[in-house]
């Protein structure tokens, strides 16, 4: 929310006193109001009224805006459909579900009116080049055998764990040096590990925001040039200058998270940006892998993948080769 009202600030001419924040701290309603679909949609119980959204239905709003549109078909959010405005507008670079139920959108807020492919983009200089890498690497003997014995949902956490992976983290964050850099993962557990491990601040969802503002702060500043981050990196985070992206650990198959993950990495600079993912080869996690691909070469990015060797060298796999 506090992006959205520094972006209005930045491209209009409203003043500060026209922008109202609707959040659970500061209730403050004005011309223009900045909410979240988690405030809208809250209630005391599962069969309760919304509090929240009686007051953004009782006034007459003249445009509502739905960022991240794509979420709007989720039970949760669909609500939010109800508020009565004389005109909508969603918005989104990921307009994919898992569930198939994207076309809902279009039923719950209006017809699509622009769409462009993000390397069309590219070649406009909008947003960055970026190169999109996997590397494989084989599974801990450590955990192997725990791995044989557990059931399919143990196996992918197992696989995205897999120790084996700190060797190339390291080797990618001493690679990237001089560049800034996001690693992302699903699992706190693992991430508190790489961590202590390397050094670099941690952020989740119990971040507190001011500690989330100092670090990203930072960031931006250049004081860190490494910031581990959990889910909370799919949305709603604005560094401009992170160029690197690793990718330790994901939701299963989901491409509308690879696409926003790399979002991260392409607001447009001099250098070209990196997108990697580290993959444990011949498990679970290399079958969800290629899923995630989807998105990324439907959209006309190139996926190398790479093999890591004992040795810490990087290797072409000519078995797999390139996605184009």
């Amino acid at each position: 929310m506090h992006q959205w009202i520094a972006e209005l600030l930045d491209k209009t001419n409203l003043d500060p006193a026209d922008i109202g924040e609707y959040t659970g701290d500061n209730k403050t309603v004005r011309p223009v109001t900045v909410a979240t679909y988690q405030i809208i949609t809250w209630r005391p119980s599962k069969e309760g009224p919304f509090p929240h959204f009686q007051l953004f239905r009782d006034r007459a709003w003249g445009l509502i805006i739905y960022d991240e549109v794509h979420l709007l078909p989720a039970p949760v959010f669909r609500v939010t459909a109800e508020l009565q405005t004389v005109r909508r507008l969603g918005l989104t670079a990921t307009l994919v579900r898992e569930d198939g139920c994207e076309g809902d959108v279009f039923s719950l807020v209006g017809p699509k009116r622009y769409d462009v492919p993000w390397k069309d983009l590219e070649t406009q200089g909008w947003i960055a080049t970026a190169r999109c890498t996997e590397i494989r690497v084989e599974i801990d003997p450590e955990v192997e055998i725990e791995y044989a014995v557990s059931n399919q949902r143990q196996k992918y956490r197992i696989a995205s764990e897999n120790p084996a992976k700190t060797a190339v983290i390291h080797a990618l964050l001493e690679k990237h040096a001089d560049d800034a850099k996001l690693v992302i993962g699903q699992y706190i557990d693992q991430l508190e590990t790489l961590a202590e491990a390397t050094g670099a601040p941690l952020i989740t969802g119990k971040t507190p925001n001011a500690e989330r503002d100092r670090l990203y702060g930072a960031f931006r500043a250049g004081e860190i040039r490494t910031i581990i981050v959990s889910k909370v990196a799919n949305f709603a985070i604005d560094l401009p200058d992170a160029s690197v992206a690793i990718q330790i650990s994901g939701s299963f198959g989901s491409r509308q998270e690879e696409a926003q993950r790399l979002g991260r990495i392409l607001r447009p600079k001099e250098k070209d940006s990196h997108f990697y993912t580290i993959v444990t080869s011949q498990t679970v996690e290399e079958e969800f892998a290629a899923n995630r691909q989807k998105f990324l070469a439907e959209q006309g990015y190139e996926y190398s993948i790479i093999r890591w060797e004992e040795d810490s060298s990087l290797v072409l796999d000519s078995g797999a080769g390139c996605l184009a």
